[in-house]
């Protein structure tokens, strides 16, 4: 009898298929790299935004009536610079029991990685009355 030597195929993977499924599995990596950074960029500035929002609700709670002459102020807390001005804001209601209003603008500015972010929050006021006297309160 003779023998029958067989030279069947090698089971494994070739060197090829190897830097094939590397490439893939680099590239899948490099995206998930890529969305796990931006989303830890986005909470940071969502969480910056928040402060800002804090800052800009402590603000305004400082005054619930804004003087006949306006409200302007300014000035810096931690990383944010802010600023207040007031307007009078027009109606048409013109009653002696219905003080004027202004439009107050809370503006709150940060740098959040190298670029500029600015906050703004309006709202109206009435206008504080004089005691009798002469005396604002």
């Amino acid at each position: 009898m003779k023998a029958i030597v067989s030279r069947g195929r090698q089971k494994g993977l070739s060197l090829l298929e190897i830097l094939v499924a590397f490439s893939i599995m680099a590239m899948a990596l490099g995206v998930l790299y890529r969305a796990t950074g931006g989303s830890l960029r986005s909470v940071v500035a969502i969480e910056s935004t928040q402060r800002a929002a804090s800052l800009a609700q402590s603000l305004l709670a400082l005054r619930d009536a804004v003087p006949a002459t306006g409200w302007a102020d300014s000035g810096e807390t931690a990383e944010f610079a802010w600023s207040i001005n007031s307007a009078p804001y027009p109606t048409s209601v013109n009653q002696p029991n219905v003080p004027p209003l202004h439009e107050v603008v809370v503006e709150i500015q940060w740098s959040d990685a190298g670029a500029g972010r600015t906050l703004s929050v309006s709202t109206l006021r009435p206008e504080r009355k004089p005691l009798p006297g002469g005396a604002t309160p």
